[in-house]
């Protein structure tokens, strides 16, 4: 994983910088292996999330909002027992592993002053949250490892607290080149940047790879190739790296693709994948990995709190569309509804030739040129009239049917186009709120059954549109779901207000506030950009946005939330663009 032992090793220094001596404020559990603390300092308070996912464990500073479950989970109630008010004393990295021993100051039940340690161990599928106490044992943890689970290391409230167990490598503060070439040529053949990878402590994969790259210029190579100018590349890249970190001129880093999405993270800028990912530069380590991190835990959140929803809305739509499929086979069937009038005609023409017990008669067509015989099939229990009629009530129940079945077809298919803008608000969700008002606004619409709980409903409401603004000033309003589109769109805007919206793409409604003032070219293209990246057409390279006055949108003849009519209007194409969007972001 990209947060290695030197990433970490990095990140600890700024963590000390901010925290030490600072006193923990707040405990919050957001989700069930994050917590998050806010400690107060002389800085300031800042809040310190610590994650034992097994996908995105980590350690950081985050700015970024966290909801919080309505009751606290048993973890969080023990920390808030132990840690509230306890001061930070030290932050310690176990070598170059991944794991940080948070030492806290604090009183116990007894009134005596104690040392707690708040161990986290960022080790992938292993990564835990540990809370020790002043003797070395276990107090608990975010996750109890049984003897079954693990014989090696088990974790459970009591036990004494085992550390991590550590692998004897080279430490690339204190070996020298040569010694780490000398480790190379010792060990295994193979591939370098794998070879570097199991000599040296706290590498990840990636900046193995980058040294491997510098080294043999993008060529792959083996230990047993390096000869004397690849074995002096090799240590001048490794001599240059341990100075960078020695003397602490690293860079954090985030490597985006061209579409602007998070794809890896270092210390340093890599070079190995050319111009296909874009190195962006951050301040502090905390702030990369805030913004590498936040969208993968939007993901994670989604698809944990809203599976059942995802699994609705494709039922539904599944549903839908073999519903539509079948009266659309219907309709084409109904469409030869005058053959049964003319059929009926013909047999009241010649009525005169009919009987009771006719299996068919033979009569002229005139419906056809040339009015050629055609024999009609009877029923050899009716009567002629009630044969007659037996045509003219297929044509009539043909003749409705189709009537009835334009219209069902329109339902069903603005049903659908209702159920990709609710997929599209599930994909964007990144707060439990968000989320709420999703279930709120299915529930409205008799898809789901409607929150029994008292503060469901009061949940949904909090949230408020996404304020933007515009680099010319001007306050950019967002919609985060369809009930809010309607109401932003239709109730909450005034008549000189531009609306934008992706043409014929899900997405959210966005609205210029002019407040009776013409918005510069430049805020409307920006207003365009903030529409496209927050639509199902976010990660595509160009959008078409449609905008137009907000006196020319009105609701859709379905009555569903969301959907809108417009015209006149005018359409841009704009490149969906998330670091402007997230620049101009009012947090």
């Amino acid at each position: 994983m990209p947060l290695d032992g030197i990433f970490l090793h990095q990140l600890n220094q700024e963590l000390a910088d901010a925290l030490v001596g600072g006193r923990v404020d707040r405990v919050h559990q957001p989700a069930r292996e994050t917590v998050v603390l806010s400690m107060r300092s002389q800085g300031g308070t800042q809040k310190l999330l610590l994650c034992a996912s097994a996908s995105n464990p980590r350690a950081h500073l985050t700015t970024l909002p966290q909801d919080n479950p309505m009751n606290p989970p048993m973890f969080c109630m023990l920390m808030r027992k132990h840690l509230s008010g306890a001061k930070l004393l030290d932050i310690q990295q176990q070598g170059l592993d991944r794991v940080l021993h948070l030492h806290f100051e604090t009183t116990n039940e007894l009134g005596d002053r104690v040392v707690l340690t708040l161990s986290m161990e960022i080790m992938g599928r292993h990564s835990n949250l540990i809370l020790v106490d002043e003797h070395g044992r276990v107090i608990d943890a975010v996750k109890r490892i049984t003897d079954e689970m693990s014989r090696v290391r088990p974790v459970l409230p009591g036990m004494p607290y085992t550390p991590v167990p550590a692998k004897s490598r080279l430490s690339i503060f204190t070996a020298t080149p040569a010694q780490i070439l000398e480790a190379l040529r010792a060990g295994r053949d193979g591939e370098l940047s794998k070879a570097l990878q199991e000599v040296l402590e706290g590498m990840s994969p990636l900046v193995c790879r980058e040294i491997a790259h510098q080294v043999a210029r993008g060529e792959q190579v083996l230990v047993s190739q390096l000869d004397g100018e690849l074995e002096t590349r090799l240590k001048f890249f490794l001599s240059q790296l341990s100075d960078q970190l020695r003397e602490g001129r690293t860079q954090p880093t985030m490597l985006v693709d061209p579409q602007g999405r998070p794809k890896d993270f270092s210390y340093l800028e890599i070079h190995q994948y050319g111009v296909a990912l874009v190195c962006r530069p951050y301040s502090t380590y905390s702030q990369l990995l805030d913004q590498f991190y936040s969208e993968r835990d939007r993901i994670d959140r989604v698809h944990q709190r809203g599976a059942d929803l995802l699994k609705l809305l494709v039922n539904l739509t599944e549903r839908t569309t073999r519903k539509l499929n079948a009266q659309r086979e219907e309709l084409r069937q109904s469409q030869g509804r005058e053959q049964w009038k003319e059929l009926g005609d013909l047999l009241s023409a010649n009525i005169y030739q009919l009987e009771k017990g006719m299996s068919s008669v033979t009569v002229q067509n005139y419906y056809a040129p040339d009015a050629p015989e055609i024999q009609i099939p009877l029923d050899p229990m009716l009567t002629p009239s009630k044969n007659i009629q037996r045509y003219y009530t297929r044509y009539r129940k043909a003749d409705t049917a189709q009537r009835k079945l334009q219209e069902l077809i329109a339902q069903g298919e603005a049903e659908l186009d209702y159920f990709d803008t609710v997929l599209d608000e599930l994909s964007r969700a990144s707060l439990e709120s968000e989320l709420l008002a999703i279930r709120e606004e299915l529930a409205g619409q008799g898809y789901v059954r409607k929150n029994s709980r008292k503060g469901g409903r009061q949940e949904g409401r909090k949230l408020s549109p996404l304020r933007y603004r515009s680099d010319d000033g001007f306050l950019i309003l967002c919609g985060r779901n369809n009930l809010q589109n309607e109401r932003l769109s239709l109730k909450d805007s005034r008549n000189g207000d531009i609306w934008f919206h992706t043409q014929k793409i899900p997405g959210s409604h966005v609205v210029v506030v002019t407040q009776g003032q013409r918005p510069p070219d430049r805020t409307l293209e920006q207003a365009a950009v903030i529409a496209a990246c927050n639509s199902k057409a976010r990660d595509s390279g160009k959008v078409a946005v449609d905008y137009t006055e907000i006196r020319n949108v009105r609701k859709h003849p379905s009555g569903k939330p969301g959907l809108v009519l417009y015209e006149p209007y005018q359409t841009a194409v704009v490149e969906p663009d998330q670091a402007l969007a997230q620049r101009l972001l009012e947090k």
